[in-house]
């Protein structure tokens, strides 16, 4: 039957006859009825199928060492198919470790489908695949990283320091899925890496100036010198570099749009009403010279100008404000967000069009201006199920809740918008539920932003789970692929 069971009763003898100590934190199942429930009631499932009590000794030994470390992330469990009962159950669930050579088979169920494993059989990298089995597999795994440093802790990377005569280049990482740098042998110098993404870590980040990943630091003597910074990055740029390290090399100013050749109108607090006057016809782009997508439709409007006011029969002009510097006509608009592109006639505000990005739609706005679409409803006017919370209300809205799942979110999210029909259905699922709340938190409104971040809210959507207002874990399942609610929370 599926029981946890004292360690001193999972006692087996080896071979040898030296006594195998099973964890009780590992579950023993040999029931089908009790798999099932197993499966059904918890999202990670590492499963041990051994052919005999004793042909998994060595699997058993270090599973036990990594249910203690992932107690609560995950579940390990152990199936005898030499036994009466887990015959039936292996031959049930269709798994014959007879087959393999060392007598045990290890399978992995969170997804609908079970799924063999890949990973090497270490504690590190099992604890990093239930930990997170989508992930990529550990840096120090891969063959051509075995003459690179691999770093632990903050103790191991202090002794590293200390004891190291040679330069080192540290490359402080999360784990990502784009390749990483290769020692080559090389023996001047020594690269090491070193996942500082956990919390535990922060103090260590701050100390390095650690903003994003990866970040490089040089060291010699067990100092830090300076950071490796806009130099190439493959092997042979640091190769290079390593030879000869140099402190970071300062970044070109960037050149102001107004200050290039560009086509477009750029204009000032003091010269947009009388431009306006003198041009019917008019969209104004006003953007921040930092933002991202300002940076990425500029090129657009720059040929949308080109065409248009260059042209002595153009049905419009194309003009553009950096309300950074002219902050009187952005509180004058009252200019939130960047870019926001308004269309101006005869001197008038018309229209707000936040679908104007590319040249063709630019041009064939100005042909026949129309009234944009009506914006679609928000997530938050349409009737669900869902509570949709704020800095005011959350913390007294979850207290009163035994499970609650908060979906935190950006309304011009993708993955948001893919995710939502799901939630809200999950949410339908629970209505009548009193003690189960699904809930929402919009963190682009003012006051949510400072939530969010006291949440951990680093991207979106991100899911956080709660008892009684309590974060209790972060619930990482196939985003807008679940149909049913997690079953590990309710």
């Amino acid at each position: 039957a599926h029981t946890r069971y004292p360690a001193w009763e999972i006692k087996k003898l080896c071979p040898t006859g030296a006594a195998v100590k099973v964890s009780p934190l590992i579950e023993k199942v040999s029931e089908h009825k009790d798999f099932k429930k197993l499966l059904r009631t918890r999202t990670n499932v590492l499963v041990l199928y051994t052919k005999s009590a004793t042909s998994g000794d060595s699997k058993l030994k270090l599973l036990s060492d990594v249910a203690q470390v992932i107690k609560g992330q995950g579940t390990i469990a152990w199936v005898n198919c030499g036994d009466l009962e887990g015959r039936k159950l292996c031959k049930k669930v269709k798994v014959d470790p007879s087959s393999k050579s060392d007598g045990a088979d290890l399978l992995h169920y969170k997804l609908p489908l079970s799924q063999c494993l890949s990973f090497s059989p270490a504690l590190q990298s099992m604890v990093a695949f239930l930990k997170d089995p989508t992930g990529a597999p550990l840096w120090e795994e891969n063959p051509e990283a075995k003459d690179v440093v691999h770093v632990e802790t903050e103790k191991d990377f202090r002794k590293l320091l200390k004891r190291e005569e040679r330069p080192i280049l540290m490359m402080f990482f999360a784990p990502c899925e784009s390749s990483h740098t290769h020692n080559h042998g090389l023996l001047i110098y020594v690269l090491a890496g070193m996942n500082v993404h956990p919390a535990e870590f922060d103090g260590l980040k701050q100390e390095y100036n650690v903003k994003g990943y990866p970040t490089f630091c040089y060291f010699e003597k067990g100092k830090f010198l300076h950071h490796y910074e806009n130099y190439g990055g493959t092997a042979k740029d640091i190769a290079d570099w390593m030879k000869n390290p140099q402190p970071p090399q300062p970044k070109a100013p960037e050149v102001q749009w107004s200050e290039t050749d560009s086509p477009v109108f750029h204009l000032t607090d003091d010269s947009l009403d009388g431009f306006l006057e003198e041009h019917p016809s008019a969209l104004v782009m006003f953007y921040a010279p930092w933002c991202g997508h300002c940076k990425k439709m500029k090129p657009e409007y720059d040929e949308a100008a080109e065409y248009l006011n260059k042209d002595k029969n153009s049905p419009g002009v194309l003009a553009a404000v950096d309300t950074t510097i002219h902050k009187a006509v952005g509180e004058r608009f009252k200019i939130s967000g960047f870019p926001t592109v308004k269309y101006f006639e005869k001197g008038e505000e018309k229209f707000t069009l936040p679908h104007l990005r590319s040249k063709d739609k630019i041009i064939e706005f100005l042909q026949n201006p129309q009234a944009p679409p009506p914006p679609e409803q928000s997530w938050e006017d349409k009737p669900s199920s869902v509570s949709h919370l704020g800095m005011e209300d959350f913390r007294e809205a979850l207290k009163k809740k035994k499970h609650a799942l908060v979906m935190f979110y950006a309304p011009w999210c993708p993955h948001c918008k893919n995710a939502v029909p799901h939630f809200t259905t999950a949410a339908d699922l629970f209505k009548e539920d009193r003690k189960i709340a699904y809930a929402a938190v919009d963190c682009t409104k003012g006051p949510n932003q400072e939530l969010c971040k006291q949440e951990g809210v680093e991207g979106y959507p991100t899911f956080n789970y709660y008892n009684y207002g309590k974060f209790a874990e972060k619930y990482n399942g196939e985003r807008g692929c679940r149909r049913e609610p997690p079953q590990k929370l309710f």
